[in-house]
């Protein structure tokens, strides 16, 4: 086997920071990251709007607090499961329903997933990953 100084780099086809190392998984990690973004952002609206609401339309944004935190926990679920495995992932996700911890455990998820991406050369921003670069 000879060694040609011109010939292109073998791709490295394992990613890093994933538990089953595929491409399609960091798309995936990246989708998922934008979900949790999302709900971080309209969790934190919801909190700050319960102060500037009148006292009738404060249970409609409990209401709201409660199906944000539904949604988070299935994206908390299916984004530590790419990254921690499929127990941790779990865990994960019922401990995000807890109202206050459930922000705390979204924030570490995202910041886990920003690590990963990070890590695997794509640009993550205010909202996420920039998808058209994977």
């Amino acid at each position: 086997m000879s060694y040609n100084p011109f010939e292109a780099p073998a791709s490295n086809s394992r990613v890093i920071g994933i538990v089953s190392g595929s491409r399609e998984d960091l798309l995936k990690v990246a989708k998922y990251q934008k979900g949790i973004l999302v709900c971080i952002l309209v969790y934190i609206l919801a909190v700050a709007g319960q102060f500037a609401l009148p006292p009738q339309i404060r249970p409609l944004v409990g209401l709201g607090v409660l199906v944000v935190g539904l949604i988070a926990a299935v994206f908390t679920i299916l984004l530590a499961m790419k990254t921690h495995g499929t127990g941790l992932g779990i865990i994960l996700g019922v401990l995000c329903l807890v109202p206050i911890l459930g922000l705390l455990i979204l924030l570490l998820v995202n910041q886990k997933a920003t690590t990963v991406l990070q890590l695997n050369g794509i640009r993550v921003g205010l909202l996420g990953a920039d998808l058209s670069s994977l």
